[in-house]
């Protein structure tokens, strides 16, 4: 063999290398990509209903309900325009409250309801996740008569 197609042979095998280690990568990141809703998104049916995703929101007040002798919640979160309801097993954290901002992530069940594998709330009384504001923001944008202020629905 050629030192010139020795070298093409080598360029070669280096590309494919380079191409199976970008599909593996690509692959890994997309299987972990998980995408955020809002209540109102996940009413219009945009969020994806085979694959697991984050909804944030506001916990409702009012509709914290725990089952007895066990540790599953129900509650609902909303953008202040529309509803989820949400099932979730498990410890809470300290800082989860009605009427506080919240991330769930999970899957959206066949009943409508969205089964939280994990439950994030706010640090401290200022803080409420971006997406979660931006989609409370969002809400007052498309429907801003019936609607609190942002200031009075963090409150």
């Amino acid at each position: 063999m050629k030192a010139r197609h020795r070298r093409f042979a080598w360029i070669g095998a280096g590309l494919v290398v380079l191409g199976v280690a970008v599909a593996l990568v690509l692959n890994a990141f997309q299987s972990n990509l998980v995408f955020f809703f809002t209540p109102s998104q996940v009413a219009a049916h945009e969020a994806p209903t085979s694959r697991p995703f984050r909804i944030g929101g506001l916990v409702e007040q009012g509709s914290l309900k725990r089952e007895p002798n066990s540790l599953t919640v129900h509650f609902l979160v909303t953008d202040t325009a529309k509803t989820v309801p949400v099932t979730y097993t498990g410890l809470l954290p300290d800082l989860f409250k009605e009427g506080k901002g919240v991330v769930a992530q999970g899957t959206l069940g066949q009943d409508g309801a969205f089964h939280a594998t994990e439950v994030l709330a706010k640090h401290d009384e200022n803080y409420m996740p971006p997406a979660a504001k931006d989609a409370i923001d969002q809400a007052h944008r498309n429907k801003p008569e019936a609607m609190p202020s942002m200031h009075e629905a963090a409150q």
